[in-house]
């Protein structure tokens, strides 16, 4: 809208220049440049809503032109013509944007994780799936006004995770994203949860039914979300337990303390019905988780009794979800901690095969082709079996260059 009014000219405002007292330059439309003593210029605008004299302020020059006053003038005008106040107007969109700007993505996620699930899982857990967030979905999504964001747009940054082939990454992320759609929606940020819309349209990654951590580098994390897990004590026993004997999780579902010689740190089973006996030596470490157990299942006939029925043991699925629920899914599995002793056995701290196959209950045979009876190699398999807790233990509280070396002379 133009004004005929239109009084000042771009060098007049540029040669304004501050007097004793504070004075105004009128461009007409109620539009006028006020000098300051001190050297502010301000562009304000004086008008009437409602019978009562109001002003608005526009900017400050030279940060906004001529020009650029002239057309938030107009606009203000604009607004009155509808009757609508300026000046409201104005104070509303900026708090609207203030409220954009907390509606991001990236805004809600942020405070999912700091304020909820922080607190709902082990550090590590927090900071990888953290870290998932901030590598796959903020880049795409974490501008975004959260309510802006459709289905076809968050399947296209699911599907980068999937181009790269971690197809259980991808539905990792499909998971928090949900998390996050869920906590807006709680917080009024949001109507509904995109994720359903996805099902189906992302591929199913294989399902490897014993996947395990061989890789001394990746094991801290595992053991610490283990040392912090706060489930069910029994479930917390058979967790710790795991990595140190490494039997199957069958057996080790089923123990009875029948079998279990504390004072001498052994524990004598039967693997199965024409397996020959198996003398598992027992390292400090679970010979203390054991005692502290006992106090508690010591009455059962079993270890770990089931939580419904003490007369039976444990679900088979109790560690797996337990796996699950600290974050491991697809990455470990209760039968991936035999495939965990026995690669970082014989590769990282080069105990002899004959060693660890024993204790896995493997048949090993001799030179002459004879398979070793289970309780030989006791004493080095209780050195092996002290030595790799003492390994964990010290790879969990995070110390470097942990390689305990195998004397052979032991043998």
């Amino acid at each position: 809208m133009a004004h005929a009014s239109n009084k000042l000219s771009a060098t007049a405002v540029r040669n304004a220049k501050p007097r004793d007292k504070t004075y105004r330059l009128t461009d007409g439309g109620g539009m006028y440049l006020e000098v300051t003593p001190t050297g502010g210029t301000y562009w304000r605008m004086k008008y009437r809503f409602h019978g009562k004299e109001k002003r608005l302020a526009i900017g400050v020059y030279p940060a906004i032109g001529l020009a650029d006053a002239r057309a938030a003038r107009d606009e203000a005008r604009k607004l009155l013509a509808q009757g609508l106040d300026p000046s409201t107007t104005k104070r509303i969109t900026k708090e609207l944007g203030k409220t954009s700007a907390g509606n991001t993505f990236k805004a809600v996620a942020t405070e999912w994780l700091e304020h909820i699930h922080r607190h709902e899982v082990v550090p590590d857990h927090y900071k990888r799936n953290k870290s998932r967030l901030i590598r796959d979905a903020f880049p795409a999504l974490g501008h975004r006004p959260i309510t802006d964001i459709t289905p076809p747009e968050l399947l296209e940054c699911l599907r980068k995770i999937e181009k790269r082939g971690h197809l259980e990454t991808a539905h990792q992320v499909k998971t928090l994203c949900g998390q996050v759609f869920r906590y807006a929606i709680s917080t009024g940020r949001a109507e509904r949860d995109l994720t359903p819309d996805l099902r189906g349209a992302l591929r199913t990654p294989k399902t490897n039914h014993h996947a395990a951590i061989t890789d001394p580098a990746e094991l801290p994390p595992l053991l610490r979300a283990i040392e912090g897990y706060s489930g069910m004590p029994v479930t917390i026993a058979a967790l710790q337990l795991s990595p140190l004997v490494f039997v199957r999780p069958g057996e080790l579902r089923q123990a009875k303390w029948a079998d279990f010689d504390l004072e001498r740190g052994e524990w004598a089973f039967q693997p199965s019905k024409n397996a020959d006996p198996l003398v598992v030596p027992l390292p400090r470490q679970a010979v203390a988780i054991l005692e502290e157990i006992q106090r508690l299942t010591g009455r059962s006939e079993y270890v770990f009794p089931g939580a419904r029925s003490s007369k039976r043991p444990m679900s088979n699925a109790t560690i797996k979800a337990a796996l699950d629920r600290m974050g491991f899914k697809g990455e470990m599995t209760a039968h991936g901690f035999r495939a965990m002793a026995r690669t970082i056995l014989a590769e990282r701290l080069g105990y002899p095969e004959q060693y660890i196959e024993q204790q896995l209950a493997h048949k090993v045979k001799d030179s002459n082709g004879r398979a070793y009876n289970r309780t030989t190699h006791l004493e080095q398999r209780r050195e092996m079996l002290q030595s790799w807790a003492d390994y964990l233990d010290a790879l969990r509280d995070g110390a470097s260059n942990v390689v305990p070396i195998y004397q052979g002379a032991r043998a």
